[in-house]
């Protein structure tokens, strides 16, 4: 065994052994080159930082300055009467715009009126038919039917 062992080590190719590397050539460095003088001086190129020291000033800016609380319209807060065929829906008291909204859409998940396949269509029941005038209308067209039956 152990002869054979030596037979399968004489057997294989030794590799070749490695080339030296060439020689460099010794280059003469050349004289410099004259330069022809220069009728108009030419434009440095300036090369255009990011502003990091900007926007690091106006995060502390951000942080410092109280935020200030947004104040809503006047015109979505005034109270408005609903209509008699809304005020079936939301209650007959005087209601902001937002609010009416909002009752709305507490009366649509109440009642499972949104349509199953499109989330984003209301499918009318009898109260509401008579706001909207038809049967199906989308989330997008709300507040339009509504402002309708608002004075």
């Amino acid at each position: 065994m152990a002869t054979a062992k030596k037979a399968a080590k004489k057997t294989a190719p030794k590799k070749a052994p490695a080339k030296k590397a060439a020689a460099k050539k010794v280059v003469a460095k050349k004289a410099p080159a004259k330069k022809a003088p220069a009728k108009a001086p030419a434009k440095k190129v300036v090369a255009k930082k990011a502003p990091a020291k900007k926007a690091a000033v106006k995060k502390t800016a951000a942080k410092k300055a109280p935020a200030k609380k947004r104040t809503p319209n006047a015109a979505f807060m005034k109270p408005l009467t609903p209509s008699g065929a809304l005020a079936a829906v939301v209650g007959a008291a005087p209601l902001p715009r937002t609010e009416v909204v909002s009752k709305l859409w507490v009366y649509i998940k109440k009642h499972s009126l949104q349509d199953k396949a499109n989330k984003r269509n209301i499918n009318a029941d009898d109260k509401l038919k008579a706001v909207f005038g038809k049967a199906q209308v989308t989330m997008f067209e709300l507040a339009s039917l509504i402002g309708k039956h608002l004075r």
